[in-house]
């Protein structure tokens, strides 16, 4: 940026200086002086030093000014040859530590011996001295090299010629190796960024808002990882020591930022401190979606404590241990020893119990008296609803419950903020996320209640292809969908936050079902008998809508040839068989023009045939991206034909048939 900048700016201020002096030695640009130290400059003719000295003031301005404005971005969609050195560099640099540490570790094991033995040979290191030596030291000499003849033979000198080889190969790494590596866990990579060049990320705020002495003793706080099957951002990290240090809080983190993993690392923490009994409340629409992220992310053992189970589910979780995962409906249930505690209380979408007199906030109360820790957990911002908030502080912390409520009324204030800190901690994508890329996938698994199973299985025997692949959604009163739940906590969350959303579906039917439970926040559908003249005037409607407005669109005719950059959450109904039509369908949202990240979310029903195409498209996709180029006919070999869909609904049907055919097996023993 700095070589944009002509030397002539120099006298801005009208300082006097010489440029002429400078251009004569063919420097034209403030970036070609740079790096000229005052010395170099006051060498040229023409520069004294008193202007040198000035010339250097001017441009470390300059460079401090430029390099704040300067933000990484990095992605594998941008890879210009500046990106190719540093994914390359950063790979370098990982596997060199571990090629360090392992040297360090193997020199420690054995350096004593090492210096010992070159002190005894220093008196033999010419034959004078050796030939004056008394016996004893000439055994001790040749003790000391026989000593280190055999390590470099032996297991010593295999390591370490090993890492030697190592090492050299760390010279070899190409930028496709870095890529490579950066895909694979690009968190690392920034993590790294971050070390090397706090700042240039754009998340300059490493205590992301809070007040200095708070920071400093959440600095301090440890995190015991171990167990962990993810790596945390930065700011992920410092969210889990917020959550212990503090006990009991409400993280108001945005949506796509990570708060179920931050808490599933708070947990992993304390398992490795001796805790031993979690449980997670959450709505009944994510339910299978915790249990899923606690067994990908960590060791801990989920334990779903809902419907006819949920009684000896209960009692393995007391005796064994573990995360219990269970709904706000079910904690009326959920009874507890008197004398009884355990370590964590994890509450999601907490704003479920804003209102105290509710009893599903009364139930979620009593069971928090029985844990140490309490965390809520809502993505729907509270600066705006300062009542809802000191509502729930007062579940967490009452004594600053009671002390916001003299100062509601400057809630966006800095002495608010500063009094809510240690309970309330919430930080915004923009803040710690603008390097990512913006795309930010999820899957959101569901549970059936008994109308969608019971629709699901006459579906399944009738061997209706079309309403199976609609689970959840062709169910009688549309307001029981389990995925239209979820998709209603989605576009709420997602109103809360700015953002529009574009909901896709293969069904006509279903787009129908969903416009109808939307009411006045949806748009008129876009299905193939929308002409394009009136979808783009759809489409021009939507983009002067308030945040919080859905598009619903049918992914055949809303995925192709529309650009919806306002949107910026896509919901996608159900698995579809061609997965180019669901690539296209984000790209509408994910596009050049997109000023935010765009949040991606499946909603998919647990113990269905979504799981299955789900797991087949995966595997396809692996060995498409490994093997297979970009021809049509390759895309082709990609898709779920009718045939093998055909399959997949007869291995449903034996699965359903050999549950019913005397399974016993209670429903929360499977998470055990």
């Amino acid at each position: 940026m700095l070589r944009e900048v002509p030397i002539d700016e120099l006298n801005r201020e009208k300082h006097g200086i010489r440029i002429k002096a400078l251009k004569d030695k063919g420097y034209n640009t403030i970036g070609d002086i740079a790096h000229l130290t005052w010395g170099q400059l006051a060498y040229f003719n023409g520069i004294s030093e008193d202007s040198a000295y000035t010339i250097r003031r001017i441009v470390d301005n300059m460079i401090d000014g430029t390099r704040d404005g300067v933000k990484l971005k990095l992605s594998a969609d941008s890879k210009t040859p500046e990106a190719d050195a540093l994914v390359a560099a950063i790979t370098r640099y990982q596997r060199g530590i571990s090629v360090a540490n392992r040297s360090k570790r193997i020199l420690s094991e054995v350096s004593q011996g090492i210096n010992n033995s070159i002190i005894e040979l220093n008196a033999g290191t010419n034959g004078f001295s050796w030939f004056f030596s008394s016996s004893a030291k000439k055994l001790r000499m040749t003790a000391a090299y026989q000593y280190l003849s055999g390590m470099l033979q032996g297991q010593y000198g295999i390591d370490t010629q090993a890492l030697g080889l190592e090492y050299q190969r760390l010279r070899q790494i190409t930028p496709k190796d870095g890529w490579d590596a950066f895909v694979s866990n690009p968190v690392s990579f920034f993590n790294i960024i971050e070390d090397i060049n706090p700042g240039v990320l754009g998340t300059d705020d490493i205590v992301y808002g809070l007040p200095e002495d708070l920071a400093q003793e959440i600095q301090d706080e440890q995190l015991f990882p171990d167990g962990l099957l993810c790596t945390l951002r930065r700011y992920q990290e410092w969210g889990v020591k917020y959550i212990l240090h503090q006990e009991k809080v409400l993280l108001g983190d945005e949506m796509g930022l990570g708060k179920t993993v931050q808490a599933i690392a708070a947990m992993v923490s304390l398992k490795n401190t001796g805790a031993t009994h979690f449980m997670v409340v959450c709505p009944a629409s994510v339910l299978s979606n915790w249990c899923r992220e606690i067994s990908k992310m960590s060791r801990l053992n989920p334990i779903k404590i809902h419907g006819s189970g949920r009684a000896d589910a209960l009692r393995g979780w007391l005796k064994h241990g573990g995360v219990a995962v269970t709904t706000y409906e079910t904690t009326g249930y959920i009874k507890l020893p008197d004398d009884y505690r355990f370590s964590l209380l994890v509450v999601d979408e907490a704003h479920y119990i804003k209102n105290p007199e509710a009893k599903r906030t009364l139930n979620t109360a009593r069971i928090s008296s029985y844990a140490e820790r309490l965390l809520f957990m809502t993505g729907t911002a509270l600066e705006n609803k300062v009542d809802e908030m000191i509502s729930l502080v007062g579940l967490l912390q009452p004594q600053i419950a009671a002390s916001l409520k003299g100062i509601a009324y400057m809630s966006h204030a800095p002495q608010f903020r500063s009094a809510v800190a240690p309970v309330y901690y919430r930080r915004k994508r923009e803040e710690v996320l603008t390097e990512l890329p913006e795309l930010i996938e999820s899957k959101e698994w569901c549970t059936l209640n008994p109308e969608e199973e019971e629709m699901y299985e006459r579906t399944l025997y009738e061997h209706n292809f079309m309403a199976v692949r609609r689970v959840s959604w062709n169910i009688e009163d549309i307001r029981n969908s389990s995925k239209a739940k979820r998709m209603m906590e989605l576009v709420e969350e997602a109103e809360s936050d700015g953002r529009k959303v574009i909901v896709f579906s293969f069904f006509l039917d279903t787009i129908r079902a969903v416009t109808t439970l939307l009411g006045r926040k949806c748009l008129n559908p876009i299905n193939g008998a929308v002409s394009p003249q009136r979808r783009q005037e759809i489409i021009d409607e939507f983009e002067n809508a308030p945040a919080g407005t859905v598009l619903a669109a049918q992914i055949q005719s809303g995925g192709t040839g529309l650009n919806i950059q306002s949107a910026s959450v896509v919901i996608i109904c159900e698995p579809q068989f061609k997965p180019s039509i669901e690539n296209q369908a984000i790209s509408r949202a994910y596009r050049m023009g997109q000023t935010r990240n765009v949040l991606v979310y499946r909603l998919l029903a647990d113990d269905t045939i979504d799981e299955e195409i789900t797991e087949l498209l995966e595997n396809k996709q692996a060995i498409f991206d490994a093997f297979a180029d970009k021809s049509d006919a390759a895309e082709k070999s990609f898709e779920i034909d009718e045939r093998t869909f055909g399959n997949i609904i007869e291995e449903e049907i034996e699965r359903i048939n050999a549950l019913k055919g005397g399974n016993t097996e209670q429903e929360g023993e499977s998470y055990v």
